[in-house]
């Protein structure tokens, strides 16, 4: 079927621009299959364009190009014309991509960005100007360097107590006094009514100094007497000292006079006494301070505690005990 064609300018199809100014939208020929020229252009009459050809896309089809509207070209518009053979330009030759790809990827054009040195010098400065932020040094307030001075001279003198404690732990070695029982006379022990205890014990205390240097001086000593918990007695002594390697004895008369028992308890001592093994406890506290020179005095309190087991009265004597002293 032949196909004629429009000579009405206002229903000629859009123009498809030539090839050395369109950029490559098929993929190019290969090596293996040349295009085909027509070898007598003259009697060459316009053929329909079938839907195969790869070429040149149909005309009632949209030409997918980069931009959404046709460029304009200088030069002059094809018209074809009845009777006349139209001639078809010579294939541009493309670089060759490979068989497998068949659409080549478009490239954007590259946009003109300006060299930083060709910049204008005002429009540099403005955009310098607008980024840069001037600061200004402030004076630091007389406030602030009195607490930065405290606190430095706060951790200097922690630091030289540190050292200076350490230097007198290692040259001095101070250890702490003991405190020991070292015998014990129960004089006598009974009850009253069945619940109310008389009881009189002598207690001969031993305080000992460990120290090599130094003296330890007892401003304040109390012992108190208990059985099964319960306070019998209490006593006060007189302040001593005692020298570096030294011991110290003190007697300490403890009287209970009508002291109540619970009935569990004055049954307990009952037995006890019966069976000639009496079980007390002393505990003492005790005010002590160091003295390593002129200078260097320091105080703590001592707390001791004995487990004392006696014989039956009225000549009871010591047959066990155990001691602890703790600071």
């Amino acid at each position: 079927m032949y196909r004629q064609h429009e000579t009405n300018p206002y229903f000629v199809p859009p123009h498809v621009p030539p090839l050395e100014q369109r950029e490559p939208q098929h993929p190019p020929y290969s090596s293996q299959f040349p295009p085909v020229l027509p070898s007598n252009t003259k009697d060459q009459t316009p053929q329909p364009h079938s839907p195969d050809d790869s070429y040149f896309p149909s005309p009632t089809m949209p030409v997918s190009t980069r931009h959404p509207h046709p460029q304009l070209h200088s030069g002059p518009r094809h018209q074809p014309h009845s009777g006349h053979a139209s001639h078809v330009p010579p294939p541009r030759h493309q670089p060759h991509f490979g068989h497998d790809s068949h659409l080549p990827t478009p490239v954007p054009p590259p946009r003109h960005q300006p060299h930083s040195g060709s910049r204008p010098h005002g429009q540099h400065h403005r955009h310098s100007s607008g980024l840069v932020r001037v600061t200004t040094r402030r004076k630091t307030r007389p406030f602030a360097w009195l607490v930065a001075g405290f606190c430095a001279l706060f951790w200097v003198m922690v630091i030289v107590a540190g050292l200076a404690i350490l230097i007198i732990y290692l040259v001095f070695r101070p250890r702490n006094p003991k405190f020991d029982i070292t015998s014990v006379t129960l004089n006598a022990a009974y009850l009253d009514m069945g619940y109310l205890l008389n009881a009189d014990i002598t207690v001969l205390a031993n305080f000992t100094n460990p120290n090599k240097k130094g003296r330890v001086d007892f401003h304040y000593a109390i012992l108190d007497l208990y059985h099964g918990g319960h306070l019998l007695a209490s006593s006060y002594i007189d302040p001593f000292s005692t020298m570096s390697h030294e011991s110290r004895f003190q007697d300490v008369h403890l009287v209970s006079s009508q002291v109540r028992l619970p009935l569990e308890n004055s049954q307990q001592l009952k037995k006890e006494v019966d069976n000639g093994r009496v079980k007390f406890e002393v505990k003492g506290l005790f005010r002590a301070r160091s003295n390593l020179g002129s200078f260097l005095q320091y105080s703590y309190w001592l707390y001791s505690r004995c487990t004392i087991v006696v014989t039956s009265p009225p000549t009871g004597v010591l047959i066990g005990r155990r001691c602890v002293t703790k600071r």
